[in-house]
């Protein structure tokens, strides 16, 4: 998701299926050569290298190609999956992973310690400009691959050589063990290696030392128990099937199908006709509809996204914290969950999902509470924008809400507000790492790890990965880091509670709902679940008898 950045940005979902596909998978070409395949919609992934990928429809794809160290149960408690065992001393500080043996990528390669520590080493280095780096920003010697530009105006092509390409906290102790040494200890260090980031990569993904193939992300090779068939169909489809005797756990379909869509709407109709197996987002527009349409396969189950607009602060038009609090004071959130969400969505006060321990509600107060007296006065007074502009991906049917949004501040601040789309989500990340004038602009995040923090850091540390608004606080960034080297996660709930306080008086995006899964399916599968990652479930989800 990215968190990735670190996190996973949701991308909504999507639609126009750019294939010529007919029926649903089971008569369809594709699923004469995939016999017993499931189709899954998805948006069009920004990368299948595990170490880029920040978004929700990269991560479920990779979810089936590779298999991680880590797994969650209901209780958002990590065990071991790859892992033999993962242990640490009493500081936190250095962790060992011992490796399941007989483990193999899908073309036989044995799955060995360097596998994880190469790819790591990969993902940390800064030329290779990945976008979940950060992940690995705890391991010590991480900086030592960063390049020294402290004022980011050379950029990577004229950067200097960093002082390593290896991190000096990886360390292979045989061929299934390693040790992670953090530059701090850090109590939920195992649930974060549960994340994308955090897989190995074969032999056969590198060109030459520490050189990724450069094809290698069209067909990627994973230690999972499915493998991909043929190349990604960009814009169009990625096939996957079953590795026969793979070590873990074993998935009862043998081939999915992820089907790329560009419209959430075009995907809806695809499922309601049979033409497609899995929705993982009914979109807006259809949900007064979908109980009739689908029956009992319209399901719902917890989530941890959170939908926010965020402020580009490098933009001398929002640099007042005033004005962005009288923006937030103008938005009627619980208005909009329920016209245009029918109530399938809860309004945020708060910058932490309620599914995480810690979370508390209404931490927001006052600053995202609906007031538009209040709201037309402060932003008078702070010298607010004359002209409010929202930028959003097309592809993931946000414009009912975007809209909305927009007439409530017309309304409570008597200026003018338009919506500007970009075709996709990776067209809207671009602009703003880029720091384009797009105004306002719709992200959403789903956890990378079931741990406060992964709302905290990635989003709004000064070095957070997906601090796009370039947010800057050094009381913030101290009570992260507090947290982080608590010896536990407990102990470190208290700092990162604090540090959620001064988002609340600095509002540096407007949180606007929290999130579930609000899914369908059709009548050939059975077992479909989500999880709180807004991920299918693909070891549950079956062929109908």
């Amino acid at each position: 998701m990215p968190g990735k950045m670190p996190w996973k940005m949701a991308a909504g979902a999507a639609a126009i299926v750019l294939l010529a596909s007919g029926c649903s998978g089971s008569s369809s070409d594709d699923a004469e050569a995939l016999p017993n395949s499931i189709s899954i919609g998805i948006v069009e992934p920004t990368s299948l290298i595990p170490s880029n990928v920040v978004e929700t429809g990269g991560s479920q794809v990779l979810a089936s190609l590779y298999y991680p160290l880590v797994r969650f149960n209901d209780k958002s408690t990590p065990y071991a999956v790859a892992a033999q065992s993962i242990t640490h001393d009493k500081a936190n500080r250095v962790w060992t992973i011992r490796l399941k043996p007989g483990f193999t990528f899908s073309n036989g390669e044995p799955v060995t310690a360097d596998n994880y520590i190469n790819a790591w080493n990969y993902g940390a280095y800064g030329p290779n400009g990945q976008l979940a780096s950060y992940f690995y920003s705890r391991i010590q010697g991480f900086a030592d691959l960063q390049s020294e530009d402290p004022d980011g105006k050379d950029g990577p092509a004229q950067a200097p050589e960093p002082k390593a390409r290896t991190m000096s906290g990886l360390k292979k102790v045989n061929n299934t063990t390693f040790t992670v040494t953090l530059s701090a200890g850090f109590a939920g260090w195992e649930s974060v290696m549960g994340y994308t980031a955090f897989y190995p990569l074969p032999k056969a993904a590198w060109e030459s030392e520490g050189v990724l193939k450069k094809d290698f992300a069209e067909a990627p090779i994973g230690n999972g128990p499915f493998k991909i068939k043929g190349k990604w169909q960009h814009d169009q489809q990625i096939q996957v099937e079953k590795v026969a005797d793979f070590k873990g756990t074993i998935p009862k379909v043998n081939a999915i199908n992820w089907k790329i869509y560009q419209d959430l709407s075009t995907q809806y109709n695809d499922l309601v006709a049979g033409n497609l197996d899995v929705e993982t987002q009914i979109p807006v527009e259809s949900l007064s509809q979908a109980s009739s349409d689908l029956g009992d396969r319209l399901l719902k189950s917890p989530s941890s996204g959170f939908d926010f607009v965020g402020f580009p602060l490098y933009d001398e038009k929002f640099k007042n914290p005033q004005v962005r609090r009288a923006i937030s004071m103008a938005i009627n959130r619980e208005e909009m969950t329920e016209q245009i969400f029918l109530g399938s969505e809860t309004a945020a006060n708060a910058f932490v999902s309620p599914v995480l321990q810690g979370a508390r509600r209404n931490t927001c107060g006052p600053n995202c509470e609906y007031n538009p007296i209040k709201a037309r006065q402060m932003y008078t007074a702070a010298g607010g924008p004359a002209e409010i502009k929202i930028t959003y991906n097309a592809d993931g049917g946000h414009k009912p809400w975007i809209d909305a949004m927009c007439n409530q501040i017309k309304s409570s601040l008597g200026v003018n507000c338009v919506g500007t789309t970009v075709p996709k989500l990776t067209d809207l990340l671009a602009k703003v790492r880029a720091r384009e004038d797009v105004g306002l602009y719709r992200l959403a995040w789903s956890m990378d790890y079931p741990l406060m923090e992964n709302y905290l850091g990635p989003l709004y540390t000064s070095d957070g990965s997906s601090n796009y608004g370039a947010y800057k606080s050094t009381a913030f960034d101290t009570l992260v880091r507090q947290g982080s080297e608590a010896p536990t996660v407990e102990q470190a709930t208290k700092y990162w509670q604090k540090a959620e306080d001064i988002l609340a008086k600095d509002v540096p995006v407007l949180p606007l709902r929290f999130s579930q899964n609000v899914f369908g399916h059709s009548d050939r599968v059975t077992d479909v679940t989500m999880d709180l990652f807004a991920m299918v479930d693909i070891y549950k989800i079956d062929i109908a008898s």
